[in-house]
């Protein structure tokens, strides 16, 4: 029998809700249905406990996407973001302690003289009141070498099981040759801590 996965999507545009569409994949059939409309350029979702999800959207709101798919305001306390090309507000991702600690990690592009850079922050999130908001957000980590125009910003965020942090950043487009150059973050991986610090047994420390 082949196997099923149910997706959930999330689309930005369209009219009445539609029935599921079924796709065929290497990994078995996907049933694809829309549960929330309204949003501009969704690019991320961090499913929150009890089936809600964070999603951001590119122009720098963060929403909460309840299971029948209304949204809440847009969440308070995001920092300004470089909304422009590919750059926004990018991914979002919860603490693996989040049922305790409400700590939220998310990724982007942040306004720079000249351009953006890629950037990493964390937060506690507060949805008690009517508009859910962002309580001690700080930015732990930002990108350093040549800014963006508006491209390749990368930004996915992983938590390991050690609780440290891997963000992945871009290349900037016109600046990929500096992907091997150790003296930039441009094209790179980073693995931080928590609090953004360098653990100390990252391969290129001192490097």
């Amino acid at each position: 029998m082949t196997s099923r996965i149910w997706i959930a999507a999330v689309l930005a545009l369209g009219a009445a809700p539609a029935a599921a569409q079924t796709f065929p994949s290497s990994a078995g059939t996907l049933n694809v249905e829309t549960v929330a409309r309204g949003l501009d350029h969704p690019w991320s979702i961090a499913f929150l406990p009890g089936g809600r999800m964070l999603v951001t959207e590119r122009p720098g709101r963060l929403r909460i996407v309840a299971r029948d798919g209304k949204l809440s305001p847009p969440v308070a306390g995001v920092p300004k973001v470089m909304a422009s090309g590919q750059g926004g507000l990018h991914d979002v991702a919860l603490d693996r302690d989040f049922a305790t600690n409400k700590t939220v990690y998310f990724c982007f592009a942040e306004p720079a003289q000249g351009g953006g850079r890629t950037a990493l922050a964390r937060a506690r999130l507060t949805d008690d009141d009517e508009i859910p908001k962002l309580d001690e957000m700080k930015v732990i980590f930002r990108q350093e070498g040549p800014l963006s125009s508006g491209n390749h910003y990368g930004c996915r965020i992983v938590q390991g099981r050690d609780g440290n942090l891997w963000l992945t950043m871009g290349d900037h487009f016109v600046y990929r040759v500096e992907a091997q150059n150790l003296a930039n973050h441009i094209g790179k991986i980073v693995r931080l801590t928590p609090d953004g610090a360098v653990p100390p047994d990252n391969p290129f420390v001192g490097r």
